[in-house]
């Protein structure tokens, strides 16, 4: 059963996760041409917009089945997370299919990585809501991992739309660059 002090939560969150599928539709559509291509490349492409898809769509149910009256929310957090994994196991698939397994993809396999542990942790709180429907401590904790979902379904988003990105080893490493130039290089140009 979902405590009274966590309604609130998953009014907020249900809203929240409909608007954002919302914009990621619109996303998709700004998107379309570059996912519709048949190239190998376009996979990634693909499967960033359906993991943020399922990122939301997870926020999305358990959000609203957290509202049904009745010991709903267990039996969602736990089907969805099974859905979840079972997009994740395709998605390596498809990525393997298409041989996108490299070192450039392994921050999409992180992501990956990250929502398998997301969807683990939420089967084994719903199997424990189903089980112990009175422990507020693992709804708690769902609704925690239903902001995880947010996050990774926005970071997702944001990568699906080409948003420009600042990563940490990408600017150290143009930082180093920089000053391995010889002080020679950097004259020549003030001349």
């Amino acid at each position: 059963m979902v405590p009274e002090s966590a309604r609130d939560f998953f009014v907020a969150a249900g809203s929240v996760a409909g608007a954002l599928i919302g914009l990621l539709f619109v996303a998709i559509s700004v998107a379309a041409n570059r996912l519709a291509q048949e190239e190998a490349e376009t996979q990634v492409h693909r499967v960033r917009a359906a993991a943020a898809l399922t990122a939301f769509t997870n926020s999305l149910a358990v959000s609203l089945f957290a509202l049904v009256p009745g010991h709903k929310i267990g039996p969602a957090a736990l089907a969805v997370s099974i859905g979840g994994l079972i997009f994740v196991l395709a998605a390596l698939l498809s990525l393997i299919r298409m041989h996108q397994i490299r070192w450039g993809s392994v921050r999409d396999a992180l992501f990956l990585v990250g929502l398998v542990v997301l969807f683990v942790v939420q089967l084994i709180l719903g199997l424990n809501v189903i089980s112990q429907p009175d422990d507020p401590g693992a709804v708690n904790t769902i609704a925690i991992l239903v902001i995880c979902c947010f996050l990774i379904g926005i970071a997702r988003s944001w990568e699906l739309i080409g948003g420009p990105s600042i990563g940490f080893t990408r600017e150290v490493r143009a930082l180093v660059r920089s000053h391995q130039r010889s002080p020679g290089d950097a004259g020549d140009g003030e001349s």
